[in-house]
This record gives C-alpha cells, structure tokens and sequence, in this order.
C-alpha cells in the first residue's frame, strides 16, 4: 500500500500549477480527491474523475456552504494562490487586500469551516513562500500574507493537537509554474530574468511543481506522524545561506 491509500484528500488551487501536479501524484498514491478551485473546465483537465468544487475560497459564504456538505476529510492540500508584485509603497491597498484575501483569508476560511470534517489523525499542508520566511524586493503584499500562511500552520498545529490531527506548511522557493511563465511573458528580457531566478538558490536551478508535490504527499501520509507545527523551506538551499 501507499502512504496515500484510501486517504479522502482536498486540494485548492488544483485547476493548475503545484496544486494540479499535486493531485494527479496523490491519485497515483491511491488518494481520493476532492478538487476545489475558481473554473471547473482547469478542475477537469487535472483529474476529470475526480469530485470538482467550484469554489472561491476567499468567499466565506460560499466556503460554509460546501462545509456544509463536505464530509469527512481524511487532510487537506491548500495550494490556491496569486502573486503581484510591488513595494509597500507602490502596492494598491486593493492589491494588498487581495493578496491577504487569495493567499492567507482563503486558507483560514478552510480551516476555520472544514476543521470539524477533519478525521482524528489527519494532515493538513499550507503552501506559503520562502519569501514569506526572507524579506526580497518588490513582493511586499505577497511576502506578508505568506509569513502569514506560515503562522497560521503553527496556530493549527497547536489547536489541532488534542485530535492528532498535524498541520504543516512547504516555504517553496521559485517553482517553474505557469505564473512564473506568464511573469516572464511580460519580461524586457526573459531568459535574463529567468536565469535571474534560477540563480537565487545554491542549486542554481528552479523547482518544479512534482518536487513539492512529492512533499506534500509525504506530509500528507502516515509516514509524517511526528511532523506537526512546521514550515519547510523547499528552495535549493537559498533560505539557509542567503
């Protein structure tokens, strides 16, 4: 058997990038899905067999009514989220606000409404950012609500105790997703902004969405038991030596 076999699993954010590889490796380790994100249509290209969620999870009404008829959990893969850049300074309040609302308000609604669905000795995994651990230009809003995710994984590991149920967050560095695609899209120079990038770790080399994938299934198994309460840095060694 595998680590995920039989496990009842929510993933956010699965219409692409991590959380899309996170759910196809999940269903290869013999997890049940259910798959919650903003278009149907990208739910469908990841797993059409899956049970699909339409849903806005920054939207608390539309959260408590799938609670309402979620069932029970056997852990949950929060990966929805979006990046804008900017400093404090040239960041619109609209655009802080919907940072907090996309990357730290949509996890904590989950958690707060789905919490009591969750089996005792379940597992939950938050995705925030090795910039949420170190500060770096131009990603004030992003950066915050992320330190945010990281906290907040702690705050559920110590309520959640009492139930066995762990919670952990992955810090990933630079991941070679769709986003960073379309970032470079707009880029004056590309491959300089890409190398840029990539060379922002020891390993001089972006992620990619099966590495954190692959971690996110460990914490999501059994094999993880005595992991609770952390946040791990997956970012090519740039959290420890820079």
């Amino acid at each position: 058997m595998t680590g995920l076999q039989g496990k009842r699993l929510l993933v956010t954010g699965a219409g692409s990038g991590i959380g899309r590889a996170a759910a196809r490796l999940f269903r290869d380790r013999g997890a049940e899905l259910v798959l919650a994100g903003r278009r149907l249509s990208a739910l469908r290209e990841t797993l059409p067999d899956a049970e699909l969620v339409q849903l806005d999870h920054g939207d608390e009404a539309a959260v408590a009514d799938f609670a309402e008829t979620c069932g029970p959990l056997d852990g949950m893969f929060l990966a929805a989220g979006e990046l804008r850049t900017g400093s404090v300074e040239s960041t619109a309040t609209s655009d802080f606000e919907a940072m907090l609302t996309t990357n730290l308000r949509g996890p904590w609604l989950l958690a707060h409404h789905l919490g009591p669905w969750l089996k005792e000795g379940a597992s939950v995994v938050l995705v925030g950012s090795n910039i949420g651990l170190r500060a770096i230009p131009d990603s004030a809003a992003y950066s915050v609500a992320k330190a945010g995710v990281h906290m907040l994984a702690k705050v559920l590991a110590l309520e959640w105790a009492p139930r066995h149920i762990r919670c952990n967050a992955i810090a990933p560095g630079p991941v070679h997703t769709a986003m960073v695609d379309a970032r470079l899209a707009t880029s004056a120079d590309a491959p300089a902004d890409l190398a840029r990038l990539a060379g922002v770790n020891p390993l001089k080399r972006l992620g990619t969405e099966q590495e954190v994938a692959a971690l996110a299934a460990h914490l999501l198994s059994d094999e993880s038991r005595w992991t609770t309460g952390t946040v791990i840095p997956l970012d090519g060694g740039a959290d420890a030596v820079f």
